[in-house]
């Protein structure tokens, strides 16, 4: 598999970038279409290929002039935006084990770049390194990173991330002050490495939106997700993948195929030689996920629906009655009963 086809980013992140652009008075479709891209996409949840996001990125930067694009596009990226990941982030006991989810679990939504924690004698650093050498697309991509990671530690401390400095390996890219003013602390350039560092006085302290039950569940599902995505490379495995990424705006099979850089009917054929279809992976996924919902979650019956899926929950309740032999309200009973 080439580098192109490996290396993803989910449309959820163009999205923000797309709603900027658009705020800056930039013609968005006009921006998407020079990569054959429409603007359905970013309504979607589905995963674009490098060589398509690095045009996008340069793109947005040289038509809108603003050389800190990426940072104020990682600015507006909120803890929800980040699927399961930020779920499971939302609800961990302490700073240490957010920065510990995001070094294991960032790969579930960005495969580009890689977390990794490093303990000093007064600091932990959060380094974000990508996984392939980024050129002339680095300041756009890690700043936008780097600046997302560190609203996902402002939500959880409730602003008080007390973050010590930024750190950027590449040459002074935006204006500084700046990238003070966004980070809240010093953001040096030329450096060994990209990320922040956090003071290791405050990353033991209880989160006050711990929640212990709800955070096992999520990293509970985040480790099956990221197991499934590193054993197994065939193509039904591949849709699987894409669907569990996008859960609640499940791809089309012409989507998938765009994706996988097939036709329709290549992939339909695939799958077919897996033994199986798109319309089998997708009730599949929905079951599962139904069960694990049902297993950790008090959300209601029409809100589960509409998540997997289901404009009508009456579909759902047929589909969960197929799959288990009785209905989603009797599960329900059953499990709280053991």
């Amino acid at each position: 598999m080439g580098k192109d086809e490996q290396w993803v980013l989910s449309s959820i992140y163009l999205k923000q970038v797309a709603d900027l652009l658009a705020e800056m008075g930039v013609a968005v479709e006009q921006w998407l279409a020079q990569q054959g891209l429409r603007r359905d996409i970013l309504d979607q949840d589905v995963a674009v290929s490098w060589a398509v996001v690095r045009h996008l990125f340069l793109d947005a930067e040289t038509i809108s002039r603003e050389p800190a694009l990426g940072l104020m596009v990682g600015e507006r990226l909120r803890i929800n935006n980040h699927g399961i990941v930020g779920y499971a982030a939302m609800n961990s006991g302490t700073v240490r084990q957010v920065v510990d989810l995001l070094e294991r679990f960032v790969p579930l939504r960005i495969n580009l770049v890689q977390v990794c924690c490093r303990e000093t004698e007064r600091h932990i650093e959060v380094q974000v390194e990508p996984v392939f050498p980024l050129g002339d697309v680095a300041p756009f991509l890690i700043g936008a990173v780097v600046m997302a990671l560190k609203n996902i530690l402002d939500f959880v401390t409730l602003g008080n991330c007390q973050t010590s400095s930024v750190s950027f390996a590449f040459t002074e890219h935006f204006d500084k002050t700046f990238a003070d003013s966004l980070f809240r602390c010093p953001v040096r350039f030329e450096q060994s490495w990209n990320g922040f560092s956090i003071p290791l006085s405050v990353v033991d302290r209880p989160l006050v939106t711990a929640d212990a039950v709800a955070f096992e569940h999520a990293q509970m599902l985040c480790e099956r997700e990221l197991h499934n995505m590193q054993a197994d490379s065939s193509i039904s495995a591949k849709v699987r993948r894409l669907m569990l990424i996008n859960q609640g705006h499940f791809p089309t099979l012409n989507v998938a195929a765009r994706i996988l850089n097939m036709t329709p009917r290549t992939l339909h054929r695939r799958l077919l030689d897996e033994q199986t279809s798109f319309q089998m992976i997708l009730d599949d996924v929905r079951h599962k996920l139904a069960v694990e919902y049902m297993k950790g979650s008090d959300v209601s019956i029409q809100e589960l629906a509409y998540a997997l899926g289901y404009n009508d929950a009456s579909n759902f309740r047929r589909a969960f009655r197929r799959w288990t032999g009785v209905t989603p309200s009797f599960y329900r009973d059953r499990l709280a009963t053991r």
